[in-house]
């Protein structure tokens, strides 16, 4: 998978050149190329941003400049993806659509945003990381190509993401490591037993009580079983009890 990053600041992006993304690149199973900006201005000052019509706080990044930069490394497979507070929501589904593209532009913002003619242009999703406001596109631009990248194969082994939080609708279970006893708490017998089934189950269920306590609305989506929806009716009523003590 091909990752083209358009930027103002490329130097940002170092951390995703690190860790399981980093050799995934120099395995060549997905390539990140940062394309700066700035170096498609005509302006002899490299000047990217001006004011905008009608008046208002802060500077717009110019439809030209950032049309130019698209058009270097368009492709007739490529989807462009602009990072906006305004756009959908990221979440696992989206991320794992984004995964089965071949050729992903990511188009970072800054200063008060890009002039809307090119936006309408060229863009074919907004996509937002939350409702909150950051300084550019960037750090958005991280996430999105570092979560989408995992879904890629060969990047991760396959069993690795098959259990992750929100992979089945469900948080993931607590996991436990060596040493066995760790300031006076042991790891849960059940994981000790060699019982893969007993093992199963016990993960299962805890998946299910911690996204019952931590995100209940994940719940009304999820595959349930009817064994699932018993011990689900059981928290509840362990809950309740809590309550009213």
């Amino acid at each position: 998978m091909k990752f083209d990053i358009l930027t103002l600041f490329p130097e940002m992006f170092e951390p995703i050149k690190q860790s399981i993304i980093g050799r995934a690149t120099e395995k060549n199973i997905i390539e990140i190329n940062l394309i700066n900006i700035r170096d498609f201005s005509k302006d002899k000052h490299k000047k990217v941003d001006d004011t905008p019509y009608g008046g208002g706080a802060g500077m717009l990044m110019r439809p030209d400049v950032v049309y130019d930069c698209y058009n270097s490394v368009k492709s007739n497979n490529s989807k462009l993806i602009y990072l906006s507070p305004q756009g959908n929501r990221l979440n696992q589904a989206k991320v794992e659509q984004l995964a089965k593209e071949e050729h992903l532009i990511v188009l970072c913002g800054h200063y008060e945003g890009i002039d809307q003619r090119v936006i309408d242009k060229i863009v074919d999703e907004e996509i937002s990381i939350g409702d909150y406001v950051l300084t550019g596109g960037e750090l958005p631009a991280m996430v999105l190509v570092d979560s989408v990248s995992r879904y890629v194969s060969g990047v991760l082994k396959e069993n690795s993401i098959s259990e992750e939080s929100f992979s089945n609708g469900l948080l993931e279970y607590p996991q436990y490591t060596r040493p066995e006893v760790f300031e006076g708490i042991e790891v849960p017998e059940v994981l000790k037993s060699g019982h893969h089934k007993n093992i199963d189950n016990w993960r299962r269920e805890q998946a299910l009580k911690r996204t019952f306590e931590k995100r209940p609305e994940l719940l009304e989506q999820a595959e349930l079983s009817e064994k699932d929806k018993k011990f689900i009716k059981e928290l509840k009523k362990d809950f309740k009890k809590k309550e009213e003590n």
